[in-house]
């Protein structure tokens, strides 16, 4: 595919890094996103992506991800730990020029598939606003998965994969239980000495959010209610193709990430917000509390994956 080879060299935009379960009685409180500017250059080369997690392929994955990357990742999960947090958000860490690149064929081959789950995702019970290119076992959630999106998407996911491997191997590095036994906190924690964390793709999605009831956002919830080990979300451009931008921009109106995270003041979890862009991946632990952000204006449009990890 003539997208995987795409090669970029340009100035890249500055990055940035980027709980409770949701009570009555929970009152978090708010900060702002911490911010590290970094101007490091993006040099892009033709690349194929296997599922390691290691710094070596990461390093090599420059036809889709910026240069650095894998020390971003470093230096962004030690301030989360300090910080006792399980979620890390870097800015533009999938190169929006290769995203530019795919997002037309992605239009093309989007067909949102209506879905129901038994008890909600955060209270909605019918789901009609996403597009399945992976599906659980059993076909959960659908059944009829979009292949074509898959194979034009693959090296796109599959880049996903290493860096979520890498990022759970920082994340969890100082943990000593084995990988896939559940900590207290409800995370995922540890790795085998000598051995890095082994990452499966669970359910893959797009969604593409709009200013229509029942389709602005998905409020605070957990992802796969809480049964994943984690999670990626990846921000994709701005609809330029089908229609004037000024029409399908949400900026200014709304979107973005929040996280419920970490502790604040009273032991109470932190909210954290992120005006996501595209390009920016967010890596999300297990349990983890956060919404994707309403929109009043525009479509927003998101790539999602599950994962297990073992």
């Amino acid at each position: 595919d003539g997208v995987a080879a795409l090669a970029i060299t340009s100035q890249n935009e500055p990055g940035t890094d980027g709980g409770s379960h949701g009570g009555s009685s929970v009152s978090p409180e708010k900060v702002s996103a911490d911010s590290n500017n970094n101007d490091d250059t993006v040099t892009r080369t033709t690349t194929t992506s296997t599922s390691t997690g290691s710094r070596s392929i990461i390093n090599a994955m420059g036809a889709i991800v910026k240069n650095g990357i894998g020390k971003e990742i470093a230096r962004g999960v030690l301030r989360k730990k300090l910080s006792k947090m399980r979620h890390l958000v870097i800015r533009g860490g999938i190169h929006p020029m290769y995203l530019d690149a795919l997002m037309p064929t992605i239009l093309n081959l989007f067909a949102p598939q209506t879905v129901t789950y038994n008890g909600g995702v955060a209270k909605i019970t019918e789901w009609k606003i996403s597009c399945y290119l992976e599906v659980m076992e059993g076909g959960v959630p659908c059944t009829n998965p979009n292949l074509d999106l898959l194979r034009v998407c693959k090296p796109l996911l599959d880049t996903c994969n290493d860096l979520f491997a890498e990022w759970y191997r920082q994340q969890h590095s100082c943990n000593n239980r084995p990988i896939g036994k559940e900590n207290k906190d409800g995370s995922v924690g540890g790795e085998r000495p000598g051995d890095g964390p082994k990452v499966k793709r669970l359910m893959t999605f797009i969604t593409r959010y709009t200013a229509a009831p029942g389709e602005q956002a998905l409020l605070k919830h957990v992802d796969g209610a809480g049964k994943v080990d984690g999670s990626v979300v990846v921000a994709l451009p701005i609809d330029r193709w089908s229609g004037p931008e000024e029409e399908n921009s949400f900026y200014g109106h709304g979107g973005g990430l929040t996280f419920w995270d970490g502790k604040g003041t009273a032991g109470r979890p932190q909210e954290i917000q992120y005006d996501t862009r595209s390009g920016d991946i967010a890596f999300i632990d297990r349990a983890v509390w956060h919404q994707a952000n309403p929109i009043t204006e525009g479509t927003r449009w998101a790539l999602v994956i599950f994962y297990k990890v073992a």
